[in-house]
């Protein structure tokens, strides 16, 4: 009960159902989802734990709201995690499943020309998660798994092009691109590594001499 009752509250804030900052009354989530307290109470409970809610006691509960300060470190960790999944996942994705990586990457660049920060998000998730899931590694999957979606809700931010710089973001999307079509675990690592603001003194003249 209490894993149906946290995919609908997850559903609802992904969706936009549930609006950041938005008050989660134990009430009114007991009428909507036709349950009892604990469940309800677990289900949340669960859920600030990864991210998507905030729980202040004897204050409020409400769907935790994305800070454009928390952006930078917030990136970095999501690349932590991205970019060792990326390197394992490449050499050995599935010809059908590199497609639609490099077309959800393209989908991303699309969303950039356009300035949309909430669909690049999404999109972003999505090609990451394909990345997750081919790796190979259980132990980094289930860490990915239970982490990274309450992160990337964390950078859902409608001004995340500007935070990064679009120029920056569509160069580290377009060589991720590449290196993906070309099966080149180490350029999709650091390209991977690179779109996530992680600092390396020779990050940049890497990433030219594998793209140029």
């Amino acid at each position: 009960m209490r894993d149906r009752i946290r995919e609908e509250i997850l559903k609802a804030i992904l969706s936009g159902i549930l609006e950041p900052g938005e008050r989660l009354a134990d009430d009114d989530l007991i009428s909507w989802l036709g349950c009892s307290r604990t469940p309800v109470r677990e289900a949340l409970s669960d859920l600030a734990h990864a991210g998507f809610v905030e729980i202040v006691p004897n204050k409020h509960t409400r769907v935790a709201v994305p800070r454009a300060e928390e952006a930078v470190q917030v990136i970095q960790t999501l690349g932590v995690l991205f970019g060792g999944a990326v390197r394992l996942a490449t050499p050995v994705l599935p010809d059908p499943v590199r497609r639609q990586i490099v077309a959800t990457l393209d989908t991303c660049l699309a969303d950039l020309q356009n300035d949309d920060g909430l669909a690049l998000n999404v999109h972003t998730y999505a090609a990451f998660d394909l990345f997750v899931d081919y790796c190979g590694n259980p132990h980094l999957q289930r860490v990915c798994h239970d982490t990274t979606a309450g992160l990337a809700y964390k950078l859902r931010l409608p001004n995340i092009t500007e935070i990064f710089g679009q120029p920056r973001l569509t160069r580290s999307y377009s060589a991720l691109r590449q290196a993906t079509l070309d099966c080149d675990a180490i350029a999709a690592e650091l390209a991977a590594e690179t779109l996530h603001q992680l600092p390396a003194p020779c990050s940049e003249s890497l990433l030219d001499a594998h793209t140029t």
